[in-house]
Order: structure tokens, then sequence, then C-alpha cells
């Protein structure tokens, strides 16, 4: 039996639109992928990005939540750097308040201080290899990203002065006592009011087998990992949380979930020619620029591109699962299996957005039979 598939949407802005439009295409998305059968629908986090709405994961779960009725709405991830855990506690709390039992909480280190670890301690090289039919490509070298001063102004600008993030770990488990109720510091209790209670199902996201795997593997939650973002680390990341892991009230055993970059049409062409802009789009991520809005084909294919270009972003070229439904639901069985993975977490950019409802429907009702 194939294992459930949900979406990951990160509310892309077109070339020529803005971002209104980009929030009523994820909502309508949203309700298209309840009646078709995925599990759940996370947005992800993402400031100072032209071509990405999604700022305000908790805002836009809340809108979503409100135009469907079933579907589980998520974040991924809320970056937890930048956020107290009683504001996020709260965030989820008032959601959940209004719509029970409905919420995924996905957590990520976005903004902790391994940033200033990674643009000291650039990752060792491997060359490209091929799992049982997966390919996992060299891994890209993010310090060259995060030791820009643009980086270190964003980073400014999402905290409070002199701010400094506490531990991924200690956050994590704030979190876990503020929902629980249990949370005390200094002889004193503290209660979140909403968020105390709150049937929101806690999950860590991580691209690495560093301190993410080892959290939720520890704390016995379920674990996201990114192959669309970091494909060269996922088989580590997956491997170092299932042996963390310990059984929790939560989980009786490991849970994983893997993400993928997709794009499906009825033919192979058509899904290659659609999918043609998302090289720019990479490249704006990887220069530091932040994601520009998504590209026409014609615009891709009348833009400068070089040798260079292409060795910045190859490995997010080669690890996008692109095709008709029949070859991409193959390849998605391959991540699968490969992973061990639970489930799939997919997600699409298109320039235009019919394109991207389509793919996923395709995609849906080759996955289901």
């Amino acid at each position: 039996m194939s294992v459930p598939l949900s979406i990951l949407d990160l509310a892309p802005i077109s070339s020529g639109s803005d971002a209104g439009a980009a929030l009523r295409n994820t909502i309508d998305l949203a309700q298209r992928a309840e009646a078709s059968g995925y599990q759940r629908y996370w947005v992800a986090e993402h400031h100072f990005a032209p071509g990405v709405a999604s700022a305000a994961p908790a805002v836009l779960i809340g809108l979503i939540a409100a135009a469907t009725d079933r579907i589980r709405v998520g974040s991924g991830a809320v970056q937890v750097g930048h956020q107290t855990a009683l504001s996020v506690v709260e965030q989820f709390g008032l959601l959940d308040a209004v719509y029970p039992g409905r919420f995924d909480l996905g957590l990520g280190r976005s903004g902790q201080r391994r940033t200033s670890a990674l643009a000291a301690q650039p990752a060792p090289l491997k060359p490209a290899r091929v799992v049982d039919g997966l390919l996992i490509p060299p891994a890209f070298d993010f310090s060259r990203l995060t030791a820009q001063p643009r980086f270190a102004l964003f980073a400014q600008l999402l905290q409070q002065p002199g701010a400094q993030a506490p531990d991924f770990a200690e956050v994590v488990d704030d979190i876990q006592a503020l929902i629980a109720g249990t949370y005390t510091r200094d002889g004193l209790d503290v209660h979140a009011t909403p968020g105390e209670g709150a049937k929101v199902e806690l999950w860590i996201l991580g691209s690495s087998a560093g301190q993410s795997a080892a959290v939720a593997g520890e704390r016995g939650l379920p674990f996201a990992a990114n192959y669309h973002v970091a494909p060269a680390s996922v088989l580590e990341a997956v491997e170092a949380y299932r042996a963390a892991f310990r059984p929790s009230e939560v989980l009786d055993r490991p849970y994983v979930l893997v993400s993928a970059d997709v794009v499906v049409a009825p033919d192979t062409a058509t899904a290659r020619h659609l999918a043609s802009p998302y090289r720019h789009w990479v490249r704006s991520i990887r220069t530091g620029a932040g994601a520009i809005p998504f590209p026409t084909p014609a615009e891709a294919a009348a833009a400068p591109w070089t040798d260079e270009d292409r060795a910045l972003v190859q490995d997010r070229l080669d690890t996008q699962f692109v095709g008709d439904p029949a070859t991409v639901a193959a390849e998605l069985r391959i991540l699968q299996r490969v992973t061990g993975a639970d489930e799939l977490l997919v997600t699409t950019i298109t320039h235009d957005h019919a394109d991207r409802v389509r793919s996923f429907e395709l995609l849906a009702k080759e996955w289901h039979g």
C-alpha cells in the first residue's frame, strides 16, 4: 500500500503577480488538496523573499483552516529562533481553540545558534552516489550563504535588539511543558491561555543528522526530513533520528516524513517545460537575494545562464522529480523505499496556479490508484 501524501506550500508569488494573489491561490490549493485526499497541508516560513508570501505560518494556517473542513494544517516549519516558546504555543493554542484537533506544529532550528557554526565550519564535500536507485548528490555549502552581510542583517531584523535564541532542545521542552501545563521556573508555575491543553501534533523538521534529529528521536516525536532542500544528508538525518528514538506518549515507534520537489503534467515534455524556471528560482536563493517571483518558462529561457549558475543549483535540479504521473509516482516510491518514510511531503512551484493545481491532482490520482 502507498504511504500517505501531504503538501508543503510556500505560497509562491509568480512574476507579474503579488502576495495577495499568491495567498488566495494557497487557500484554493488547500481546498483542492482536501478533495484529492492529501493527508496534511503545511506552509513554510520564509522572510525577505520577493517570491514567497508565507512569512507568518500561524496566520496563514488559520485562513486555510477556515476554508477547509478536515485536512490537517500545519507549519513546515515555525522558525523558533525568532520567537519565544510562549508566543508559539499561544498562536497555535488560539488556532486549536477555534478548530480543535486539526493542527501540526512543526518546529525548525532556523535562526538558532547553528548559524555562526555553519559559517565557521563548512561541511566536507562528498561525491554523488546512488543508493538503491535514489540519487544522493554532493552537499551544498550553506556557509557561503550564511556568511554574507545581508544574512546577518536579516537575522537582526527578525529578533529584538540584543536577543539571544535559546538552545533548540530547550525551546522544544518549553513548548511541550506549556502545552502540557507543567511549565515551572524559579518555583513558579506558568500557564498559557490559549495553548495549554491544545490538541496539536508536535513535529521536528531537520536537514541533517544534527540536533534536530536527536531532539525528535529522544523525545519520541515525529520527524520530517528534507530531501527537497538538503538531499545530500537525508539518509543520515533519518538514520540519526531512528538511532536516537525513544518511545513516548506520542509515538511507540519512529515516524518519518520525507519531502520532495515535484512537477507533474500529462506528459514529461510539458512537465519539464513548466519546471524550467526552477533553476533560476533556486539560484536566487543560493546567491543570497532571496527567492525571486517565479518566472514564466519564456522568461527563464531568455534569462542568462552560465556553467557557474548550473553548478550552484545542480543538486536541486537533479533531485527534482519532473514528469508524467506514472514516472513521478515511481520515483517517489523509490524515495519512500530507500528512506523508509512513513509519509511523503511534496511541494510544487509553477508560474501558473492552474498548472500547480493540476500537478497535485494528477499525482494524487496516480498515487491513490
